[in-house]
């Protein structure tokens, strides 16, 4: 049987006992090769496209690679490359605690729109006015790495924040812009509830009442927003962490639905068939096909 999907930290990227990777691209993709198969990080990462062309897939959705393109990932997302031609650009890995002790705000990074794992909103082509201070963004972080100095983490820390907020601007979209902030807000603290919660509650009207809000409420801030019900975020979210489970072949599908809490097999093949347009074997074997 096949092996499991890697899971790549930091340290197997540098081999050194690092918080941190910053690097110019292609002398990284040089490095890493194995990297245009598919695999997880259990840090957060981001590329900013300089040239290239090809596409990459991150959690199954594939995204055609094109310069001045920044994506971000979190932890734990599936990942893989296919390009073309000639990829130059920059590569930020940070790990998870890396800025836990600079920060009071624990989790400040997940109010990023680009941090919260969902595609759509962590591919964000750059603007024409914002790329040149992009580049010298990257190019002061790449100098702090290489000619360490006093303080070089944190300043590394406040450069790497002030390219987030830069990114945050330039990425808002029309919809960011038109909603009401509050509604946004609901809207976050709604994927953050199911990104906790998602293995043990299944109903919009459970996160309704952690969220003090009727499930009319809920339902409609969805469908006005993001076009799709609330009970169909949750489901989403449930058929990604199946995917992700799939494609490691040391899990049998009676072991995966155990772990996303499903009653029996019979339940949760129903439940993938109808999210996916496929049986969980169908997936995992065409998945690893095309590896």
């Amino acid at each position: 049987m096949k092996a499991a999907i890697p899971i790549y930290d930091i340290c197997s990227l540098t081999q050194r006992q690092d918080d941190l990777l910053i690097s110019r691209f292609a002398p990284y993709l040089k490095s890493h090769r194995n990297l245009h198969l598919a695999h997880k990080h259990s840090f957060y990462h981001l590329v900013f496209f300089i040239k290239g062309g090809g596409s990459q897939t991150i959690d199954f959705q594939q995204v055609a690679v094109k310069p001045y393109q920044i994506y971000f990932m979190i932890p734990g997302q599936v990942h893989n490359w296919a390009f073309k031609g000639e990829v130059d650009g920059y590569i930020i890995n940070f790990s998870v605690p890396f800025f836990q002790s600079f920060l009071l705000k624990a989790n400040y990074l997940e109010d990023f729109p680009f941090f919260t794992g969902i595609v759509d909103d962590a591919v964000i082509d750059i603007p024409e006015e914002v790329r040149d201070p992009l580049i010298n963004l990257f190019e002061q972080l790449i100098h702090e790495t290489e000619e360490p100095r006093p303080l070089a983490d944190d300043m590394v820390r406040a450069l790497l924040l002030q390219l987030f907020i830069s990114v945050a601007r330039a990425g808002m979209t029309t919809v960011n812009k038109t909603i009401p902030h509050y509604n946004y807000t609901l809207l976050r603290s709604f994927q953050k509830l199911i990104e906790k919660n998602y293995t043990t509650l299944r109903l919009p009207k459970q996160y309704a009442e952690l969220l003090y809000i009727t499930p009319n409420h809920l339902n409609a801030l969805c469908n006005d927003v993001l076009g799709i019900s609330a009970g169909e975020v949750i489901r989403n979210r449930i058929a990604l962490e199946a995917k992700r489970l799939l494609i490691n072949n040391d899990l049998t599908v009676q072991e995966i639905a155990g772990q996303l809490n499903f009653a029996d097999n019979s339940y949760f093949t129903k439940f993938f068939k109808k999210q996916a347009g496929t049986t969980p074997e169908e997936f995992r074997k065409t998945t690893n096909s095309h590896e």
